[in-house]
């Protein structure tokens, strides 16, 4: 089986171009949220799942998934929240085998994801790349690319994320996206050492 690399960091970090250069060099790519949208817009099975969890409104009227309401009623309730991801996660498990049989002859596979636990741990990750940046560059990051966002919650859903010194107990590697060093070679070597199958 191919070596799988789990890729985490904050939001804001750059973990996503991370996972884009590692693509560029020909590492099959795995990004958990967007598998999970793409899941909840059109797998039939897994939206009658939904709709039968928080009811019609979990769908708009054109048959895709009501984010934004959906969002609204988990994130005030707990238990919602666990229920609809004992239904959603299973599933995206369920996709992650599929496509990791499709690329077993690789050396390695990357696959990104906002939480993540350790190695072997709960999960089937050889090794993990935190991607790391400043609280303060993050935020600029996401404000400029999502300018509808404010600064107040973006810091909210920092504030609810991991911190980055919990995070870098994870981390087998870590990369430096602070503006300071430069990308490409940090994702080059270690786009070498997983080439080598350790």
């Amino acid at each position: 089986m191919a070596l799988q690399i789990g890729i985490t960091g904050g939001i804001g970090s750059g973990k996503s171009i991370v996972c884009r250069i590692f693509e560029a060099l020909g590492a099959p790519f795995y990004s958990a949220d967007e598998r999970a949208k793409w899941l909840l817009n059109n797998d039939e099975k897994l939206k009658k799942a939904v709709e039968a969890l928080l009811g019609q409104n979990a769908y708009l009227p054109d048959g895709s998934y009501n984010r934004r309401w959906v969002a609204q009623e988990v994130f005030s309730t707990p238990t919602l929240l666990h229920q609809l991801n004992a239904i959603v996660h299973p599933r995206v498990g369920e996709d992650t085998e599929s496509w990791l049989k499709k690329h077993k002859k690789s050396p390695y596979v990357i696959k990104e994801a906002a939480i993540m636990a350790r190695a072997g741990q709960r999960n089937l990750l050889d090794k993990v790349v935190v991607v790391q940046a400043a609280v303060e560059l993050r935020i600029a990051r996401v404000l400029s690319r999502d300018p509808q966002r404010s600064e107040t919650e973006i810091r909210d859903i920092i504030s609810r994320q991991i911190c980055d010194s919990e995070r870098l107990k994870l981390a087998d590697f870590v990369v430096i996206n602070d503006e300071t060093q430069l990308l490409l070679p940090q994702v080059w070597h270690l786009h070498q050492l997983f080439s080598k199958k350790q």
